[in-house]
Formats: structure tokens, C-alpha cells, sequence
């Protein structure tokens, strides 16, 4: 059985060599990666410019891939999720952003405030959970899992 582990985790680790490699020859150049920043967001902000020229387009192809393009999740929902994990990292540019997207796209305080309590609250019992060593087996089993 633990061949097999071993053999999954090198395909997995060969699979994402060869996809990282594939990416690299085809990335857009920085200037082109910059020029499609700015035409989503209206601007380039500073931290894109700053970020490893290398690894940019990158960087940009994730955040593209999971902001912007339509996904399974309403971009509104994305937000709220980014404001109470920047909420609880705690990131306040992340916060500040976020929370100005989810409103642009129709969010209320209300839901906003909900998200970030939402957020503290699993936290808290994250912390509670992991704090007191709760067996993770029988705490599956309180809850009738398997």
C-alpha cells in the first residue's frame, strides 16, 4: 500500500512538473501579463508591480483563473470568503479590497458582517478542537461520519 502512495505522489509530482514546464513556454510576457492586469482591474497596482518578474504571469493565470473567470461560485460569494479569510489571516488591504469588491457586486454590510463572524467562528472552534487534542475519530463519529 505504500508503494503505491509513493508511486501516486511521483505521477502527481511528474504531472505538475510537466504543466508548470507547459505553462513556462506559453506565458505571456510580463509586458502582456501587465497590459491584461490593467484591463480587468482599470489600473496595475503596485504590488503586481513589484511581484517577481518571473513569476507573474503565473501569479496573475491563478488569480485571473479564480477571481475573475466564471467559476462555480457567484464572484459576490468569492469575496465574502476572501473578507473573512483576510479577516482572519488577518490581512487589512485584503479586507479593505475584498470588501469594496463584494459590495460593487451587491453585498451588504450585513452579509459582510456575517461572513467575517462566520470566519471567527470557526476559528474559534478550530482552536478549541485542536487546543484540547479532541480525537478526531470520535469526534467524526459524534457527528455520524466515517
Amino acid at each position: 500500500m505504500r508503494t503505491n502512495t509513493i508511486i501516486a505522489a511521483a505521477a502527481a509530482a511528474a504531472a505538475l512538473t510537466f504543466a508548470s514546464l507547459a505553462f513556462a513556454q506559453q506565458a505571456p510576457t510580463v509586458e502582456e501579463t501587465y497590459k491584461d492586469i490593467e484591463a480587468n482591474y482599470g489600473v496595475l497596482p503596485e504590488f503586481m508591480k513589484v511581484y517577481p518578474k518571473q513569476g507573474i504571469a503565473g501569479a496573475w493565470a491563478l488569480t485571473k483563473g479564480l477571481e475573475i473567470e466564471k467559476g462555480a461560485l457567484d464572484p459576490k460569494v468569492k469575496s465574502l470568503i476572501n473578507i473573512a479569510v483576510a479577516a482572519q489571516i488577518p490581512c487589512r488591504y485584503c479586507v479593505w479590497l475584498d470588501t469594496k469588491f463584494a459590495k460593487d457586486m451587491g453585498a451588504t454590510d450585513q452579509e459582510i458582517a456575517e461572513a467575517v463572524a462566520q470566519a471567527g467562528l470557526t476559528r474559534h472552534w478550530s482552536a478549541v478542537l485542536n487546543g484540547m487534542q479532541i480525537d478526531f475519530e470520535a469526534f467524526k463519529a459524534e457527528f455520524g461520519g466515517d
